[in-house]
């Protein structure tokens, strides 16, 4: 999905920002939405978003690859503005993305690759964002405070169990340790 959106098309670009955001901090898409140009502080390297679920701000740092994404949106195609939201819409009026273009930008790629889930927008980015945590070895504790969560029953509905990976981890013969 973001091989399809690394193109010099303006759209792509800005979508390529959004997408990266959505994959890699786990973000909703009301927080896309309400991202604001002073919360990516470019100089200290860190990403302060203001988590809706938990009403309060995390600080994270700001990745390689999604500060370039930002960067080049932010540089090159966002529309002078005095909106102070991140992401503008592409035509006029240029006013701030809703959560539900934020929607849309992640379920446009999902059905122009064909893929098929049961989820396409923002979410289904989240879910993955969970999953990956998990398989590299994060708590579900850890993985919950990546996305904001207040709980970590809210986490376990995100971080599904990698029911190959329980299989062979029950397979495995103890031996004489019993």
């Amino acid at each position: 999905m973001l091989a399809d959106v690394d193109t010099d098309r303006p759209r792509d670009i800005r979508d390529r920002a959004i997408l990266m955001l959505l994959a890699v901090y786990g973000m909703r898409r009301g927080e896309v939405a309400a991202l604001r140009l002073e919360q990516i502080d470019w100089a200290g390297r860190t990403l302060r978003l203001f988590r809706l679920k938990r009403r309060q701000a995390q600080i994270y740092p700001l990745v390689s690859s999604v500060a370039e994404a930002l960067a080049r949106y932010v540089d090159t195609v966002r529309p002078p503005s005095s909106c102070r939201e991140v992401f503008l819409r592409m035509q006029a009026p240029r006013q701030p993305l809703g959560a539900s273009s934020i929607y849309n930008v992640a379920n446009r790629r999902f059905v122009a690759l064909g893929i098929q889930a049961a989820h396409r927008g923002g979410h289904a980015l989240r879910h993955a964002c969970a999953v990956r945590l998990l398989a590299e070895g994060l708590t579900i504790k850890e993985i919950g405070d990546h996305l904001g969560h207040r709980s970590t029953a809210a986490t376990s509905v995100y971080a599904k169990v990698n029911m190959a990976a329980l299989r062979e981890v029950g397979a495995f013969d103890l031996g004489d340790v019993l």
